[in-house]
């Protein structure tokens, strides 16, 4: 049995002669720097008409998970993250010690009256 040719084998559909080097055109690009408080430096890629206000600031750091910032002297410090809080906190931010007392009172009073043992 003869195997037969097929020139077109492991080629794309349209992607015109072997060889072809050009895919296509590359816009202008500008590269910014980033540095988080460890040094690790990332660069990131914006378009070269981009307006500068529109450029971030800070960025998340991949290598460490840091805020980077494009100041490499003064890399942005650590937010501080709160503690968890539970709806009772919330609750009790808003209501004062007194609010609170009056608010279970009316709520007992109006289920005593639904059970009748007012």
């Amino acid at each position: 049995m003869a195997t037969g040719g097929n020139a077109i084998r492991g080629t794309r559909v349209g992607a015109g002669p072997m060889g072809e080097q050009d895919h296509g055109h590359h816009a202008d690009r500008v590269a910014i720097s980033y540095w988080d408080a460890l040094g690790n430096e990332t660069v990131r890629y914006f378009a070269a008409g981009i307006a500068e206000e529109e450029i971030p600031e800070t960025i998340d750091s991949p290598h460490s998970g840091l805020p980077a910032g494009r100041d490499k002297d003064n890399p942005p410090a650590v937010a501080k993250t709160e503690p968890y809080k539970t709806h009772l906190a919330y609750v009790k931010e808003r209501r004062t010690d007194d609010e609170a007392e009056q608010l279970l009172d009316d709520a007992l009073q109006q289920l005593r009256e639904r059970r009748g043992q007012a």
